[in-house]
């Protein structure tokens, strides 16, 4: 029985080691992953189109976008699951399928539905272990390579706090229990990056929690994460950078603090003076709602701005508040539909 997409179906002829580290200059060679003008067409659906990103080592980036929008179309490409109509996708400066060690170079899930029920945790993973260790010369080497699998299989099962639930049968486990029995796969070979397609669906606030220090914690070591999801607010507490796409097509890449940090939220303002204020603001080029009474809603400028417009103008504040945008509030904004 295969993992969920964990891509660690290639024997190796290593035993299972910490990899080396590839460190990525962002060139086509070098880059942790590299999409590059990617493409694809299913007949006459465009799922993908003119798509290119890097990712850096060392971070967690988290690849957005609304149903339908390519994402896993795109991740599938990554991993040679699919191949792309256009462009090329590398991983450490190659396709996937050439890599000499993929399972300890990348880890991916992709689903995590793809157990059988009736296998325990255990050796579900055993199984894959088996797969990725090496062959030894002598009369012992199959015994030496069990050893080392079952040393790994029970380091992951601990990693992912699943080492008292290994031997009880898959087909018992919660979803949160599969999507960490699906990161553990994963997490077999040691990669250097992992990829990820809603890893916190099925997880308790408690296991959320534990997913995003776990992958904070990943990164802090040098490596790379590649999170796509729906959970706006969780990815916003833990990724570094953002891909949002939309249609198949790139909006915007960019760090998460320099993305909030240019699309600023509204101000609210109250002053005696308010219409007076709503005057000036609007000279100056602000988009100003009046909210109730004396109180009003700045869009266009930081709080600050809003403050010396109205000490210049004579005008005092009674109250200064400024809203930040959200990554929710700035997604939606982002990926909004425009009226026919």
């Amino acid at each position: 029985m295969s993992s969920p997409t964990n891509l660690m179906n290639r024997p190796s002829d290593e035993s299972l080691v910490e990899p080396k580290q590839t460190s990525p200059s962002g060139t086509a060679e070098t880059a942790v992953v590299l999409a590059e003008h990617l493409g694809k067409r299913f007949g006459d659906v465009r799922a993908v189109d003119d798509l290119s990103f890097s990712l850096e080592r060392g971070t967690v980036t988290g690849f957005l976008g609304p149903n339908g929008a390519g994402k896993t179309t795109t991740l599938r490409m990554l991993l040679d699951l699919v191949e792309p109509s256009a462009g090329r996708a590398l991983v450490f400066g190659r396709r996937y399928r050439d890599l000499e060690r993929p399972a300890a170079q990348v880890g991916a899930v992709l689903e995590a539905a793809d157990f059988h029920p009736g296998r325990s945790g255990r050796d579900h993973l055993f199984s894959l272990a088996l797969a990725l260790g090496r062959d030894t010369q002598g009369g012992h080497w199959f015994r030496e390579r069990e050893r080392a699998a079952a040393n790994r299989v029970d380091a992951v099962l601990d990693l992912v706090e699943l080492g008292s639930a290994g031997r009880r049968r898959v087909g018992s486990y919660s979803l949160g229990m599969r999507q960490r029995l699906g990161l553990a796969a994963a997490l077999l070979g040691s990669p250097a990056l992992l990829i990820l397609d809603e890893p916190a669906n099925g997880l308790d606030p408690e296991g959320v929690r534990w997913l995003r220090d776990f992958l904070r914690g990943f990164a802090a070591d040098g490596k790379t994460v590649l999170v796509s999801s729906h959970v706006l607010a969780e990815v916003a507490q833990t990724v570094d950078d953002v891909i949002i796409i939309n249609k198949g097509r790139l909006v915007t890449i960019s760090p998460l603090a320099e993305l909030t940090e240019r699309r600023t939220g509204a101000v609210r303002v109250r002053a005696r003076g308010a219409h007076t204020l709503r005057a000036t603001l609007e000279a100056e080029g602000l988009r100003v709602a009046v909210l109730d009474g004396d109180e009003l809603r700045v869009e266009g400028a930081p709080s600050a701005r809003v403050g010396e417009l109205a000490y210049r103008a004579g005008i005092p504040l009674e109250e200064l508040v400024s809203k930040s945008s959200s990554l929710e509030d700035i997604f939606l904004e982002l990926t909004a539909e425009e009226p026919s």
